[in-house]
């Protein structure tokens, strides 16, 4: 009886002291570390660069939408009017390059040719009248005043009928080269001006960029929208990282291109990340150091990770669990 006593001690004692003893050994290992992060996902914003009232907004929060998808509309009556005076302006531009193309028109030129051949037979005339003048004087009948006279004016009709044959020679020729490009440029520059109205124009018809999930609809129909102000926020879920604030005594564990298994209590499993990008955080995420020896404070780094594997049931906002 006494023996049996004395082995159940004794197998009490051995086991407090085993007891003891891991316990010591456990108060001395090094505590295991845990980081929280949390997922992260590629956001776009859809805007319009026309500023206007929001006419209609075709999907609500949490609706997928797909490249191209229609998603809002905008009113615009300015972009109406402007359009309306640029496709004015063209028109008026096209016509005035075409009339300088094709010069002036018939009824001018021979206008401008009748002119000068009523200047051609006014010097005709002058001319006769002076030599008729010219030969009186040789004989003595009229003064020479009068031949002065019938001189300066035969020389002022062949002036004329100069002046009238250079504006004949214009009529056929048409306008100038320089002219024509002028003319020409300024069309295409209304061209421009109309194309530019129409880009916006068309902007008022916003779609999709991206393929995604609608996260946010910050405007609705009837209000003003503001010239490149986001009205729909669309999510890319299948574009997620996890992002962790890490101490820099503990960034050794994280080193680019490093794999790590986080949980993530959304989803109760287990996922690999692998690590993409490493940058320090400003000053404010600065850890003080609670060991005096040291003599600096420690850095926080933003490390942002991937899923090995493609993980589709990610979404923004899930808790990442880290042990190191």
């Amino acid at each position: 009886m006494n023996n049996k006593k004395t082995l159940v001690l004794s197998a009490a004692a051995i086991a407090l002291a085993s007891w003891v003893g891991y316990s010591f050994y456990q108060a001395y290992q090094p505590k295991p570390i845990h980081l929280q992060g949390q997922i992260e996902s590629q956001q776009y914003s859809i805007s319009s660069k026309v500023a206007g009232r929001i006419d209609q907004v075709l999907v609500r929060k949490g609706d997928a939408v797909t490249k191209d998808q229609l998603i809002f509309t905008i009113h615009s009556p300015e972009i109406e009017a402007k359009l309306a005076q640029a496709k004015a302006g063209e028109k008026a531009a096209d016509a005035l390059a075409k009339e300088a193309e094709k010069g002036a028109r018939s009824q001018q030129i021979q206008a401008a040719k009748d002119q000068w051949k009523k200047a051609s037979a006014a010097e005709d005339l002058a001319e006769k009248t002076y030599l008729r003048v010219n030969n009186l004087y040789n004989d003595g009948v009229v003064a020479e005043q009068k031949r002065d006279e019938a001189h300066t004016q035969w020389q002022a009709a062949k002036y004329t009928q100069s002046a009238a044959f250079q504006m004949y020679q214009m009529a056929q020729e048409g306008v100038r080269d320089e002219t024509k490009v002028a003319a020409a440029q300024k069309a295409r520059m209304a061209a421009g001006a109309v194309a530019e109205v129409e880009a916006f124009a068309a902007d008022t018809q916003v779609n999709s960029w991206f393929d995604g999930e609608v996260s946010q609809v910050l405007l609705q129909s009837g209000e003003l929208a503001p010239q490149g102000f986001p009205v729909v926020t669309v999510v890319d879920r299948q574009d997620s990282w996890a992002v962790l604030n890490v101490r820099e005594d503990w960034l050794k564990h994280f080193k680019k291109g490093a794999t790590f298994n986080a949980y993530l209590p959304a989803l109760d499993k287990n996922i690999e990340f692998t690590v993409t990008h490493i940058a320090v955080m400003g000053d404010f995420a600065t850890w003080r150091s609670t060991d005096a020896s040291q003599g600096f404070d420690l850095r926080t780094f933003e490390v942002e990770a991937r899923p090995t594997k493609a993980e589709p049931e990610l979404r923004m906002g899930m808790s990442v669990a880290v042990e190191l």
